[in-house]
């Protein structure tokens, strides 16, 4: 078999390059998955009591007006549309997030201790050279204290001091002290930073929805069950699992880099190799928990919930059931907790037990009555190897050693794993990945999203 562009992976970004190749006229192109299904890590899946959930917290909204559309194309009105209300689960209490600009709902010993640190004379002026003194640098010891590095490191799995910090961008709110004090003082909240403020989600299937609808559209250009064993790229062909070899002009890899650069590769070399082994990620547990809904009070408005003590293994827990009423099996009468714990050799866990861990968590930071324990009817969950791509001291430094090897063997690797690049790596960011990709291929035109500087 032979294409002209051949992808690897059917998630975001590479349904992204191939709708884009297809709605620019191309017609040769191929995509391969490993599974049985298309999203990759945007998959959905409905457990046996009929509850859907998404791997790990999705929602739907953009940087991009070629996305927008497409969105509209794929869903129409098969969609609802959320007002972010996120919360921080800190010192016994409810902090509204932004953490750092609500602080006025700590207690009043915490809410001094994170004042004082952001006080004049009391942080640090020496320029941070990785993410733990950047912290410190930007919200001071208290703040730190209290939220920025514990959840740091249940989210990355990974000492803040182990990573840089040029990835931060619009993905943490950085802090203003007058904001701080007259939000204490004067007791309001500031609740609507960040890009991700209102969002959508699909009505029916969770996230995964988008992606069976975008791969429904290329029918017989994607083939499932093809997981990739090896890529000779001076033959330029790809040999899967089921014996499938495929001989190509141009390869889109999406899969992790350091598996393409490390494991599949014939041509690879000592530095490719060394750089693809500088490379780290995490792992993710993701746990749903479901229940019948016993006391009105039990429901809430909020969307997802941040906790960084360690009276609970979750860094994340979404209320699954607000996103969409048909994420349960009885809409409006049941309860769906989807919650996402890490782990890594620096934070190694003990996967067998988390889902015991989890439900001891949701009762630790009450979120379920310890009277409720024995009424959970489903219990659903997903050990997922490649959960967040780390962005670890080391981690530009290997990029920039594999991509130009790559390209000149006419490979090119892109989206959350296959750019490593977790700035970048947003559904919007990983579909116009692909999309840009294909539109550099066909037109000639630079890439915008991921870039190598």
């Amino acid at each position: 078999m032979k294409t002209k562009y051949l992808i690897i992976g059917a998630g975001p970004t590479g349904l992204g390059a191939a709708h884009r190749l297809n709605e620019m006229g191309m017609d040769d192109f191929l995509v391969l998955e490993r599974f049985d299904h298309a999203g990759g890590l945007a998959s959905s899946f409905t457990d046996d009591a009929g509850f859907t959930w998404d791997i790990g917290g999705h929602v739907v909204f953009s940087h991009y007006d070629y996305f927008d559309d497409l969105m509209d194309s794929l869903l129409g009105d098969d969609r609802l549309e959320h007002e972010r209300e996120s919360w921080v689960r800190s010192n016994n209490t409810w902090v509204p997030y932004p953490f750092q600009n609500n602080i006025r709902h700590l207690p009043k010993e915490a809410r001094w201790e994170c004042v004082k640190g952001l006080l004049p004379g009391n942080r640090t002026t020496v320029s941070p050279k990785n993410f733990g003194q950047w912290i410190e640098y930007i919200f001071g010891a208290g703040i730190a204290r209290h939220f920025m590095n514990p959840y740091n490191f249940k989210v990355w799995a990974t000492p803040p001091e182990m990573m840089q910090f040029d990835w931060i961008g619009e993905r943490v709110s950085v802090v203003d002290l007058k904001k701080v004090l007259k939000n204490i003082i004067l007791e309001q909240d500031d609740v609507a930073w960040g890009p991700n403020n209102t969002f959508k989600f699909p009505l029916h299937g969770g996230t995964g929805e988008i992606f069976r609808r975008m791969a429904g559209r290329l029918k017989s250009k994607v083939q499932y069950g093809q997981s990739v064993v090896s890529i000779d790229a001076t033959a330029k062909t790809v040999t899967t699992n089921t014996g499938l070899t495929v001989e190509y002009d141009t390869l889109l890899n999406t899969a992790p880099i350091d598996r393409l650069s490390r494991d599949w590769l014939t041509d690879k070399n000592d530095a490719m190799i060394d750089a693809a082994n500088q490379l780290t990620h995490n792992s993710v547990f993701v746990a749903g928990v479901g229940l019948d809904i016993k006391d009105p009070a039990e429901v809430d408005s909020r969307c997802w919930m941040y906790y960084p003590e360690s009276d609970s293994p979750f860094y994340r827990v979404t209320n699954f059931h607000n996103y969409s009423p048909n994420n349960v099996a009885r809409p409006g009468t049941q309860l769906a907790y989807m919650c996402e714990s890490s782990f890594s050799e620096h934070k190694p866990e003990k996967v067998d037990e988390l889902m015991d861990r989890t439900i001891e968590g949701l009762v630790n930071t009450s979120m379920v009555d310890a009277t409720r324990v024995d009424d959970v009817i489903t219990k659903w969950s997903i050990d997922v190897d490649y959960g967040y791509p780390v962005p670890c001291l080391k981690r530009d430094g290997a990029l920039s050693v594999l991509h130009p090897r790559l390209e000149a063997m006419d490979i090119y690797s892109r989206g959350r794993f296959g750019g490593w690049k977790y700035e970048v790596s947003n559904m919007d960011h990983s579909v116009m990945q692909g999309v840009e990709w294909a539109e550099r291929m066909m037109l000639d035109t630079p890439e915008r999203t991921y870039t190598m500087d």
